[in-house]
């Protein structure tokens, strides 16, 4: 299927590793132009060449910054000549008990997940409205619907993003010019964060790194974890010209983790 995006320009954040890298693919290998950010240097400069040499009918440039802070957001905004597509992607807050985190940790984490995304989306929509044509992809947390403990800062920030979302993306002046803002929640994927989470609960636990995922393999009815290529695919699908009558729903993607109807 031709997802009729060859030559339009997407920001993707994020995007040296993981899901956002993985989007990044999915998009360049239908035409689209990238701006990629990430605060590491190496990694991102490495993707960016990666991609280039996969998809040299594109043009890749790479904005090295933090996406939330004003100075991160604005070179890579000026980097992209205009924003066709844009993907939310920033690293999850460290996970912990409620009762030690305080007011720094919540702002920290409201920064990151809500308000970054917020601020990219206020600078971009009314000009795709314009255009007649945008794609706002977000990529949350499982979390969303399925909230852990643990997890307390993402739940909050991701939950407030949702919410935020689901009355931006139902406005009749970017509704009804093709803009469309979605999220996308992803389960256990196989990445850098991942591997991290699982070698905590090991450590933790005082177990294996291997026993830990054999365990969290189980509870996913796929029995298995993830790609970022087939989380990309999904981020491109949403993306397409195809996917205009999609806008303000949280799409889950967990290989059948989350046990719910709805």
């Amino acid at each position: 299927m031709d997802l009729g995006l060859r030559g339009c320009w997407a920001l993707v954040c994020a995007a040296s590793k993981g899901l956002g890298r993985g989007c990044a693919q999915a998009l360049a290998a239908e035409g689209v132009n990238l701006v990629i950010t990430a605060r590491g240097a190496d990694g991102l400069h490495l993707t960016a060449q990666s991609l280039r040499l996969a998809h040299p009918g594109i043009a890749v440039r790479a904005v090295v910054g933090d996406i939330t802070t004003p100075q991160g957001r604005g070179d890579a905004l000026a980097a992209c000549p205009q924003v066709d597509i844009l993907v939310n992607n920033a690293g999850g807050p460290p996970p912990g008990d409620f009762r030690q985190w305080d007011r720094d940790a919540w702002m920290s984490a409201l920064e990151a997940n809500m308000l970054t995304p917020i601020e990219l989306m206020r600078a971009t929509v009314d000009a795709m409205a314009e255009r007649g044509f945008g794609r706002v992809v977000n990529i949350t947390s499982s979390a969303v619907k399925a909230p852990l403990d643990t997890l307390g800062l993402s739940n909050g920030a991701r939950a407030g993003l949702t919410g935020f979302v689901a009355g931006l993306a139902r406005q009749p002046r970017l509704a009804a010019r093709n803009v469309t803002i979605n999220n996308l929640l992803p389960g256990a994927f196989d990445t850098d964060r991942l591997q991290a989470t699982l070698r905590g609960a090991a450590q933790a636990g005082a177990t294996t790194l291997d026993d830990v995922a054999d365990r969290r393999r189980r509870t996913i009815a796929a029995q298995r974890f993830g790609t970022a290529e087939e989380f990309g695919a999904l981020c491109a699908f949403v993306c397409s010209r195809q996917a205009g009558y999609l806008t303000g729903q949280n799409l889950l993607i967990d290989g059948g983790a989350y046990p719910g109807t709805f």
